[in-house]
């Protein structure tokens, strides 16, 4: 028997590079494929002031994809000169190629337009502990709402309390939302919205919705119409074995382990 190749995909490995903060697009492998993209590398340049969120947001990627590929870096300050991997390839999920199809356990939203051969791929934030984003839940888009207010729960409010923080029983549009500039509502209690940080995706930072960085959020706004199938899943493993016989396995860590050295409301030149 011939022994077959075994590549382990580090992070969620990599895409076709398209380098803003917007999501990147995949062509949808052929059929019986589910690998899409190809790795590659950069340089940390000289007299480096940039965090390695920066270069997350650079090329589409959330801050836990960036640790899983790079062990051992410097969140605040990577390097100059060292090397850091961009995971942009990966492994299509396990489940059917349709609507909005949440990876929780990878922090990663795919969207695969109705019309159209292709899948588009974002990183998110999630909830944290305590207040933990679904799983294994399938529903639809039912409102898009740009300028969304934010209302807080009556637990979220007694939480900030305890912090000595006082929040308003509703928060209206503007720079002091956390929901961001635009919102896609997802059943009766979940969101799917933007942020008024500039850090968080990539970690466990919400109240169970799902964070994405401004300019992704209002692709999904402009794109993703209502009704929308929105699926959400928990695979930390992803395996498949390809038309040419090669398998792949990609695996991440599972979201109570990353970050646990990050605290978010700790100054640092991330914020």
């Amino acid at each position: 028997m011939t022994m077959r190749r075994v590549k382990l995909l580090c992070s969620a490995l990599m895409l076709l590079a398209s380098h803003g903060a917007l999501a990147v697009s995949y062509p949808l492998p052929p059929e019986g494929s589910r690998l899409v993209g190809s790795a590659f590398t950069i340089a940390v340049p000289e007299n480096n002031t940039q965090p390695l969120e920066s270069f997350a947001a650079q090329y589409g990627q959330g801050l836990s994809n960036m640790l899983e590929a790079n062990p051992g870096v410097d969140v605040y300050l990577p390097h100059s000169g060292s090397t850091l991997i961009i995971p942009q390839q990966l492994i299509l999920p396990d489940t059917v190629r349709e609507g909005i199809v949440i990876n929780v356990a990878e922090m990663r939203l795919y969207y695969y337009p109705p019309l159209g051969n292709s899948v588009e791929v974002l990183p998110i934030g999630i909830g944290q502990a305590g207040r933990e984003t679904p799983r294994n839940w399938v529903t639809a888009v039912e409102r898009k709402q740009e300028g969304p207010t934010w209302v807080p729960t009556a637990n979220t409010r007694r939480e900030y309390a305890k912090e000595g923080k006082t929040l308003p029983a509703l928060v209206p549009p503007g720079p002091d939302n956390p929901m961001g500039l635009y919102a896609i509502y997802i059943g009766r209690l979940y969101a799917i919205h933007g942020t008024n940080a500039n850090f968080g995706i990539g970690l466990r930072v919400s109240q169970g919705c799902i964070r994405l960085r401004n300019d992704d959020i209002k692709f999904l706004f402009d794109n993703v119409p209502v009704g929308t199938r929105v699926q959400l899943i928990d695979q930390p493993v992803k395996y498949t074995v390809e038309p040419d016989g090669s398998h792949w396995l990609e695996v991440h860590e599972r979201c109570r382990a990353i970050g646990r050295n990050l605290n978010p409301t700790e100054k640092s030149p991330c914020r």
